[in-house]
């Protein structure tokens, strides 16, 4: 599944480099893995994978 994909089925305007609140702390969208966002969040060396519609606003 890619990017493309995640913004049709969810319906959400997810892009790789956007910036994003995830579980309350600031990220950035670094990819996609099947049908869920890896984000990379303040403070974090790593991307973690994360579903489109849960607790994701984007900015």
């Amino acid at each position: 599944m890619s990017m493309e994909y995640i913004r049709m089925y969810y319906k959400v305007p997810a892009k790789r480099g956007q910036k994003v609140v995830a579980n309350g702390v600031p990220g950035i969208i670094t990819g996609s893995r099947g049908a869920h966002l890896k984000i990379r969040l303040e403070g974090q060396k790593s991307s973690s994978l994360y579903y489109p519609t849960w607790e994701i606003q984007y900015l």
